[in-house]
């Protein structure tokens, strides 16, 4: 088989190893990203709505997603590449007292963390979602930092910003094996040849706990699928992205959320209290009639969107809802940055330059509580600060 030495391997070409791809690259790293599908962004990158918030209630997610953000707004004026980049923020409208405790109650760990977020009033969430149902509202959470990005653009630009710096992408190609030697990683293996590194990156979304079996390690990510859909495109009339928490009608959904792209669709997704374990990826006949009550009662003048399309994609979970994004200890050499719970895309960047610095400069660019949010030797069973998903 023909093989090749570089100095990273990132197994994974989603919205997670690209950008780690391009971070490693800049930091001068030879490097080589493998996927078993035919391009970037294939896996369930390409499922995502398009959010990119900070507005979490974990401090890992706070600062990473703060990264991102930042760096994601100014892409097109730092690389002259279009990443669909919208400004408006998020909002959560509020219509009873508990949710507006809890929402408030989360507002000393968001600021300590350096999120611009605040509680506005009814009105002011009236101007900033226009038509929404002012019965019982009374106000909600605004993050005017937050914003959205297409799927479809994000991955492709990173690629390319990676090969410009000497990266390396191939292709339909699936790992079989990582290699070891003692105590290090030395490579990986694939069903057209074996490629040797001192570093590996995981980063392999859904099919991470697959991965984990092959190193011998139990990587404790369990996927779980959710739809999204997309309408016609409309004249802008929506800045921030929308997430209703209250419960859905029959008690089918926990919450759903959706914004309107920077090409005037709709897009949107909801999550079901009775979450549908596994990868199954075929979209359920009862999901739209569901999102479209929501959508309409708490914004009516949506009744007569035209629905393009629907979907349905993974979300790789942990047991506590934060990702695994850290070296393994027993393995030298080998880095982890899986189980994204959904949030991979909003994610994505700021990881990107969190593992770079843990590869390259030795060390986390984390603040201690955050970095210890994300470690693999955490346990996964404690209490978990992440009230948002």
């Amino acid at each position: 088989m023909p093989g090749k030495t570089c100095d990273a391997i990132v197994v994974g070409g989603g919205s997670v190893g690209v950008p780690i791809a391009y971070n490693l690259a800049r930091k001068g790293l030879k490097v080589l990203l493998l996927d078993r599908r035919p391009a970037v962004g294939q896996g369930d990158n390409k499922a995502a709505i398009g959010g990119m918030r900070a507005t979490h209630s974990d401090p890992a997610k706070i600062v990473l997603c703060n990264r991102g953000l930042e760096e994601m707004s100014r892409w097109r004026e730092t690389h002259g590449v279009d990443v669909g980049w919208k400004p408006g923020g998020y909002v959560f409208p509020v219509y009873d007292e508990d949710l507006e405790s809890t929402l408030r109650g989360l507002f000393p760990i968001q600021h300590e963390f350096d999120l611009n977020i605040d509680w506005v009033d009814a009105a002011a969430m009236a101007d900033l979602v226009p038509g929404i149902e002012r019965q019982n509202l009374r106000g909600g959470t605004y993050s005017p930092n937050d914003g959205q990005l297409s799927p479809l653009k994000m991955p492709v630009a990173f690629q390319r910003a990676a090969q410009e710096r000497g990266a390396e992408f191939r292709f339909n190609e699936r790992v079989t094996a990582y290699e070891r030697e003692g105590g290090r990683i030395t490579g990986v293996v694939t069903d057209k040849g074996r490629y040797s590194a001192p570093v590996v990156v995981v980063a392999t979304g859904a099919d991470a706990a697959a991965d984990g079996e092959l190193l011998g390690i139990d990587l404790p990510v369990q996927p779980d699928s959710h739809e999204a859909g997309i309408t016609a495109p409309v004249e802008h009339f929506l800045a921030p992205l929308v997430v209703d928490m209250r419960s859905g009608p029959e008690g089918k959904t926990a919450n759903f959320y959706f914004g309107q792209n920077d090409e005037g669709q709709i897009i949107f997704c909801y999550t079901p209290s009775e979450l549908f374990v596994g990868d199954n990826r075929e979209p359920l006949s009862e999901f739209l009639p569901i999102l479209a009550s929501r959508m309409i009662t708490l914004i009516p003048r949506l009744r007569h969107l035209l629905v393009r399309r629907i979907w349905r994609g993974c979300y790789p979970m942990t047991p506590d809802g934060v990702p695994i994004i850290d070296k393994v200890n027993e393995i030298d050499g080998l880095f982890l940055a899986v189980g994204m719970c959904g949030q991979g895309f909003m994610l994505g960047p700021g990881v990107g330059q969190e593992v770079a610095a843990l590869i390259v400069d030795g060390a986390t660019s984390l603040p201690e509580a955050a970095h210890n949010k994300v470690r693999f030797d955490r346990n996964f069973h404690a209490a978990s600060t992440e009230a948002l998903k």
